[in-house]
């Protein structure tokens, strides 16, 4: 196993700050905190959320959010609430932006090109992302092929995949009106691909937190 189990935060944050892909990644957020601000009401609102997927989407179960119903405190609080769990987000991925920009400590003489891949499958927390999107998706398929009102399922590999899925939706978009069949199956493919590229940048992440201190 390339991980150990002590969480390192310090190094999470460095890796969200000391590189060029994660400082433009962290650059690009922020941007879309103020377009959020200059036009709520605008389609652009929905970029912080976006751009922090997949975890800026796990309130979507929970019972809480920036639309929390009350007003006054509660709002408030439910806002402050959302506001640091989209920076705690987009800190995470800007860390694992840094984590694929770094190169490897040690390059072993011999090493293929499917360790990239490899990173999706050798550790836990890529393991746990792998398992929710295969379950998102198969609870689709399922719906889609077996049940006789999918209704929303579609909705469940979209969230576990995003923000790549997003994808997967507009270019399955086109075929689902001549052949549904091969609209799902693009749908099925873009988000399982989508949920790959997803794991690799996990099991970056994971294993720059969790191993032993490198430089570079």
């Amino acid at each position: 196993m390339p991980t150990s189990a002590r969480f390192r935060p310090r190094r999470l944050l460095a890796l969200a700050t000391d590189s060029m892909p994660a400082r433009a990644y962290l650059g690009l957020v922020a941007v879309g905190v103020v377009v959020l601000f200059l036009a709520p009401d605008s389609p652009y609102a929905m970029a912080p959320a976006l751009l922090t997927a997949p975890l800026s989407f796990l309130p979507v179960v929970l019972p809480f959010g920036a639309g929390t119903a009350g007003g006054g405190a509660a709002e408030v609080a439910a806002a402050v609430l959302y506001g640091g769990w989209l920076l705690l987000c987009a800190l995470v991925n800007a860390a694992a932006f840094g984590a694929l920009a770094r190169r490897p400590d040690r390059a072993p003489a011999a090493r293929p090109r499917r360790t990239l891949l490899a990173a999706a499958v050798d550790n836990w927390p890529a393991r746990a992302y792998v398992a929710v999107v295969a379950a998102a998706l198969g609870t689709f398929l399922y719906a889609v092929l077996l049940s006789p009102d999918p209704g929303f399922a579609g909705i469940w590999p979209l969230i576990a995949a995003a923000p790549l899925s997003f994808l997967a939706v507009a270019v399955s978009a086109p075929a689902e009106y001549s052949l549904p069949w091969l609209g799902t199956l693009v749908f099925s493919v873009g988000v399982a691909l989508a949920g790959l590229v997803n794991a690799v940048l996990i099991g970056r992440l994971t294993r720059r937190i969790g191993g032993p201190p490198s430089r570079g």
